[in-house]
Parts: C-alpha cells; structure tokens; sequence
C-alpha cells in the first residue's frame, strides 16, 4: 500500500531539509533509489520523480554506475527550483503543492520513522482466501456442471 498524503508529505521534507545532514545522506539515496509506486498521491509522485531525476547525476560518461547529488549547492538549486517554479515538475503542480519542501518534518522523524515509511512503501496487501464455506459451494457448483 504506497504511502498516504501524510507520510509522503513528511517524506519529501525529510529529503529535502535533511540532505546537508551527513547522517541522512544515505537515507535519503536509498529513498530516492525506490521506485515512485510507493507515492500514494498523484502530485507527490509527480514532485518524488522530479527530485528523483533532478538529484540523479552521472560521475562519468562510461560505464560507471551512476550515483545522487545529495548535499552542496545542486541539491539547493533543485529543491528551490522545485519549490519556486512549481510548473518545472508538472503543468498541474501548483505553489500550494510544494510550499512545505524545505521545512524539516518533525522530531518525530527519526531513523525509527525512517524504517516504518520504507515497510509501508512496500507493503502490499494481502488477498483474502475465500471461507471455507465459500470454497465448498464453488466446487459444488463445478463438480455439477461437470456431471451434466
């Protein structure tokens, strides 16, 4: 079940406030290496995938495997780019959509925190098996029309 408004919205914050934090650079990679299905809302999906390809860059032009600008003045640039020009990550996003990127989430976003969004972003729903009751009836039925 991706992550609802709430944990998105934190989550976005806690990538975009906490990247000069030494303790959360590689936290905020692997958030950035997960796929954006894990987004629940549509324009937080949109504004994960604009940090995501923004914070991408490339150490060479060879095979060498690619890696994230997390700290310094480029992820700066990206997040205030993000936040003052709205439109550069979707023609739908508007200033309200971005106006808490930058702001630090909380206290209560800690490593602890950090380990629940990840569990939810992959957590999947389980389909219920049919009741034994259930069952019994649709084998019934197919056994019936076997026999006709």
């Amino acid at each position: 079940m991706p992550l609802d408004a709430e944990l998105g919205k934190k989550m976005l914050q806690l990538i975009t406030s906490r990247y000069d934090d030494r303790h959360w650079r590689k936290k905020i990679e692997k958030t950035l290496s997960l796929p954006q299905s894990g987004v629940g809302d549509p324009v937080q999906q949109q504004v994960f995938m604009y940090l995501k390809v923004g914070l991408k860059a490339y150490k060479s032009r060879r095979a060498d495997p690619d890696s994230w600008i997390i700290g310094g003045y480029a992820t700066r640039e990206i997040i205030d780019r993000a936040k003052f020009q709205p439109q550069l990550i979707g023609p739908s996003v508007t200033n309200d959509d971005v106006v808490f990127l930058g702001s630090d989430p909380g206290a209560d976003v800690d490593e602890a925190w950090w380990e629940e969004m990840l569990v939810q972003w992959f957590d999947v729903p389980e389909e219920e098996p049919p009741a034994e009751g259930e069952a019994q009836t649709e084998s019934h039925e197919e056994s019936v029309k076997r026999t006709s």
